[in-house]
C-alpha cells in the first residue's frame, strides 16, 4: 500500500481506482486531506465547516466495506465537499448567512443522501456567497473565499468554496449550485470543470433555495470524467421534489471515450456577437483558440446569431429577483439587519418588483424550456462560448463594485432554458489567470456535452495545471 501523501491533486477517478485496489486507504487519504485543509483553509477560506470526525469515521467504514468485498462504486471512500446550502443531518447548514449560522438540519438533502449511499466521504461544507445570491464569493459574514491562483482575487460564486477546494486539492470533487451561473462562473475563474445539468435531472429537496424554478445542484471537479461520475451518483427523480423528471440515469462516464478519436460530425454554433461583445480581449482570445481546437478535432464550427440570448438573460434577472424576494420576505421583515448589504439590496429590489415583471420573465422561462432546443440549436448539437466575460477580479474591486451582473451574462440564459452547460479550463491569460470554455447542449443530452468537453480536455494540450497555493 502506498502513502496518501501527495495524492491531493489526483483526479477522482484515479483515486477511486487506487482505493478499490487497496493501493491506498480511504482513511489515509482523508487524514492527509484534513491536514491539508487545516494548513490551507485559513489562506483560502474554502470551507465554513470541516467535518473531520465524521469524515474519518466514514472513511474507516468505507475501508471495512471494501475489504469485505462490498465496493459501492467510484465514489466509495472518496472525500467530497458540499456547498453549505445542502442540508446535512446533525451538521450546521448556514447558507453562508448569519441568519442560519446555527441551523442544524434533522435530515440530509437528497443529494447528500445519494452521496452517502454511493459511499462518498463528506469532508466539509464549503463557503458560498450569502444565500447563494451573488457571483463573487465575497461574504459579509464569513469573509471572502480566495482564489488559489491569486489569493487577492475572487473565486467567483456563488459556489465559491467548492471551486477553491477542488482547485487547491482540498477535496476530489464538490457539489455546487447554479441559478445564474454559480457552478460555471467559479469553475471558470478557478480553472476546474463544473457542470450544470438539465433542470429537473437532480433533486433540490433539502437545498436552501435562491430561485426555485432556476436552481440546479451539480458537480465540480478537476476533470470532466469526475463530473460525470458525481452526476451519476446524484441524478434521478425524487418523490420529495416535484421538479425532478423521470429520465434515466445514464453511464455518462463510460460514454466519454467514444469521441476520444475526435469530434467528427459534431455541429457547434458560436453566437459571436453575444459571446464576445462584452468579453475582455484576453478571455476572447483564449476561447477563440479553444474553438479553433474544436474545429481541428473535427467539429463543424459555425457562427450563429442568437439575439434571444439577451432576452433569456433579462428573464433570469426578473425570475431570480422575484423568487428570492418571496423566499426571504420574512427574513427581511424580522432580521433585515442580519443580511449583508448587497444581498439585502437585491432582495429589496425583488420585493419592489411589479408582479407583471415576474410574470413576463416566468412566461419566457416556460416558453424557452419548450422551444430553446430548436431556437438555439437548430441544426446544431452544441453552442460554444466563454464561461465568463472576465477573469477573476480582485477582492478589493469586487467589494467596492460588485461585478455580479457582468459575470452572469454568459451563463444565466441557460438556467432559464434549463439546458445542460459545462465550463472547462481552456488556458490562461498572460497574467496567469484561468479562462473557461462553456459548452451548452440540448435538454437531457448531458451525454454530448460531456463527451465533447472530455475530448477537448484530453486532446487540446491544455494541461490541468496546479495553482501556486502551496
Amino acid at each position: 500500500m502506498t502513502t496518501a501523501t501527495g495524492l491531493h491533486y489526483l483526479p477522482l477517478h484515479e483515486l477511486a481506482r487506487r482505493i478499490q485496489s487497496k493501493d491506498v486507504s480511504s482513511a489515509e487519504v482523508t487524514a492527509a486531506l484534513l491536514e491539508r485543509i487545516e494548513r490551507l483553509n485559513p489562506k483560502l477560506n474554502a470551507y465554513i465547516t470541516v467535518m473531520a470526525d465524521s469524515a474519518l469515521a466514514d472513511a474507516r467504514a468505507a475501508d471495512d466495506e471494501i475489504a469485505a468485498g462490498n465496493y459501492r462504486g467510484p465514489l466509495h471512500g472518496v472525500p467530497i465537499g458540499v456547498k453549505d446550502l445542502c442540508a446535512t443531518k446533525g451538521v450546521r447548514t448556514t447558507a453562508g448567512s448569519k441568519i442560519m449560522a446555527d441551523s442544524v438540519p434533522d435530515e440530509d438533502a437528497t443529494v447528500i443522501r445519494k452521496l452517502r449511499e454511493a459511499g462518498a466521504v463528506i469532508i466539509g461544507k464549503t463557503h458560498l456567497h450569502e444565500f447563494a445570491f451573488g457571483a463573487t464569493g465575497v461574504n459579509d459574514h464569513y469573509g471572502p473565499a480566495r482564489n488559489p491562483w491569486d489569493t487577492e482575487r475572487i473565486t467567483g460564486g456563488s459556489s465559491s468554496g467548492s471551486a477553491a477546494a477542488v482547485a487547491a486539492g482540498l477535496c476530489y470533487a464538490a457539489l455546487g449550485s447554479d441559478t445564474g451561473g454559480s457552478i460555471r462562473i467559479p469553475a471558470s475563474l478557478c480553472g476546474i470543470a463544473g457542470l450544470k445539468q438539465t433542470y429537473g435531472r437532480v433533486s433540490l429537496h433539502g437545498v436552501v433555495p435562491l430561485a426555485w424554478s432556476l436552481d440546479h445542484v451539480g458537480p465540480m471537479a478537476r476533470t470532466v470524467r469526475d463530473c460525470a461520475l458525481v452526476l451519476e451518483a446524484i441524478a434521478g427523480p425524487d418523490a420529495n421534489d416535484p421538479s425532478t423528471v423521470d429520465e434515466p440515469v445514464e453511464a455518462w462516464a463510460d460514454d466519454l471515450d467514444v469521441l476520444d478519436s475526435g469530434l467528427a460530425g459534431l455541429r457547434i454554433g458560436v453566437p459571436v456577437i453575444f459571446a464576445y461583445e462584452r468579453a475582455a480581449p484576453d478571455v476572447a482570445t483564449r476561447v477563440q483558440e479553444a474553438i479553433v481546437t474544436l474545429a481541428r478535432l473535427g467539429a463543424d464550427v459555425r457562427e450563429v446569431e442568437l439575439p434571444v440570448l439577451q432576452e433569456y438573460w433579462a428573464a433570469a434577472s426578473q425570475v431570480v429577483l422575484a423568487e428570492a424576494a418571496a423566499y426571504h420576505k420574512s427574513n427581511m421583515e424580522q432580521r433585515a439587519q442580519d443580511i449583508g448589504e448587497s444581498v439585502r439590496q437585491r432582495i429589496q429590489i425583488g420585493l419592489d418588483m411589479n408582479a407583471t415583471d415576474y410574470i413576463a420573465g416566468a412566461r419566457l422561462r416556460d416558453e424557452s424550456r419548450r422551444t430553446a432546443d430548436d431556437v438555439l440549436l437548430r441544426d446544431l448539437d452544441l453552442l460554444a462560448m466563454p464561461s465568463t466575460i472576465n477573469t477573476a477580479a480582485t477582492i478589493e474591486s469586487a467589494t467596492a463594485d460588485d461585478p455580479t451582473l457582468g459575470l452572469t451574462w454568459l451563463t444565466a440564459p441557460f438556467d432559464v432554458t434549463g439546458q445542460p452547460a459545462i465550463s472547462i479550463p481552456c488556458g490562461f491569460t498572460d497574467d496567469g489567470l484561468p479562462v473557461g470554455l462553456q459548452l451548452i447542449g440540448r435538454r437531457f443530452d448531458e451525454r454530448t456535452v460531456l463527451r465533447a468537453a472530455h475530448a477537448f480536455e484530453t486532446q487540446s494540450g491544455v494541461s490541468m495545471a496546479q495553482p501556486p497555493v502551496d
